[in-house]
């Protein structure tokens, strides 16, 4: 496994592989970070938070969690710096020290690429799950191909996007370096989404 020190961007939210996150970013310490992705070429580490604020003193980042990439930005109506970020590989993070400014830096291990294995068939009803999903809600994936269907890794990253988790599930998933054992666990949690009986008025 390759180690490289990071810097962190905590958030109360988990940024999955290949999943989109829009982030607004107006304290120095990010903006900073922000200025130095670009200049380099950079990226940075999104950890949910597991005690702490996004604002204010560093918070306490979860030991897992994804790079972020940065694929677009604007200058919101309210002058705030608004990106668009991309999710891309998994990393545990070993330890941390904070800048001065108090941006944390994670010395991470870099998790291996999922491989491209198929769906199994115990996991089938979750491609028609997310099929649907994607479907109602009109999505910029609406269009993925059998191919992605297919998929073990593909198919359980963009379930961990679009059902309603917590976000402690989420980080669960990106302790799983297994994506049969990520899409066990989402088999597991589809009954907490179930819509409640109808009943006789």
């Amino acid at each position: 496994m390759t180690v490289q020190a990071l810097p962190l961007f905590p958030l109360h939210a988990t940024l999955l592989p290949g999943a989109a996150l829009g982030l607004r970013v107006f304290e120095a310490r990010y903006l900073d970070l922000v200025r130095e992705c670009g200049r380099q070429g950079s990226t940075f580490g999104v950890c949910l938070i597991l005690e702490g604020e996004e604002v204010g003193a560093p918070a306490t980042p979860a030991a897992w969690g994804v790079e972020a990439r940065i694929e677009d930005f604007d200058m919101g109506a309210d002058g705030v710096l608004q990106l668009k970020l991309r999710g891309a590989r998994r990393f545990r993070v070993l330890k941390t020290h904070v800048r001065d400014n108090g941006l944390v830096i994670g010395e991470v291990e870099w998790r291996l690429p999922d491989d491209d294995g198929e769906l199994q068939p115990e996991h089938a009803l979750l491609a028609v799950l997310l099929e649907h999903i994607l479907e109602q809600a009109g999505s910029e994936l609406a269009g993925a191909g059998q191919a992605q269907m297919d998929q073990a890794a593909w198919v359980g990253w963009r379930l961990a996007e679009l059902l309603p988790l917590e976000e402690e599930q989420r980080l669960l998933l990106l302790q799983e370096d297994d994506p049969c054992r990520r899409l066990d666990h989402l088999l597991a949690w589809i009954p907490e989404f179930d819509p409640p009986p109808e009943t006789d008025l």
